[in-house]
């Protein structure tokens, strides 16, 4: 019996700032319980997941205190990144604006390579993400 990866965690202190982030991004959803309270309420959950059809789900943990990857600087690792793809050019481009809109921070533009042309981005909390035609 081989163990079975269950999901990715992501520590965080906003796990809902994050959460909607990468829920926007890929278009997930949240398990139920999960949903962002009504406006106004205070937000009880400091763990998150969103669920993805067709992957594995994505999970927010709540902690006090996180240092940014410094990445591509050694000084702090990116310790995990997702890597992402996309079907052509024209939606790697697409899906780079798209995560630039919801706060994303372009690290690295290798759009021009012919073998495989990616972004690397980080999300709002510094975590790092490539996103790549594949």
């Amino acid at each position: 019996m081989t163990p079975r990866i269950r999901q990715v965690v992501l520590d965080t202190t906003s796990a809902r700032d994050l959460a909607e982030f990468y829920r926007e991004l890929f278009g997930l959803s949240y398990r139920p319980g999960d949903e962002p309270p009504p406006l106004g309420e205070p937000d009880p959950n400091d763990w998150l997941v969103l669920r993805n059809d067709d992957g594995v789900p994505l999970a927010f943990q709540q902690i006090d205190e996180l240092p940014r990857s410094t990445w591509p600087e050694p000084d702090i690792p990116q310790q995990l990144h997702l890597d992402t793809t996309v079907p052509d050019f024209a939606a790697l481009t697409e899906a780079r604006d798209h995560a630039l809109a919801l706060g994303a921070t372009l690290l690295f533009d290798r759009s021009g390579d012919p073998e495989e042309p990616l972004y690397v981005l980080a999300d709002p909390m510094g975590h790092p993400f490539c996103i790549f035609v594949g």
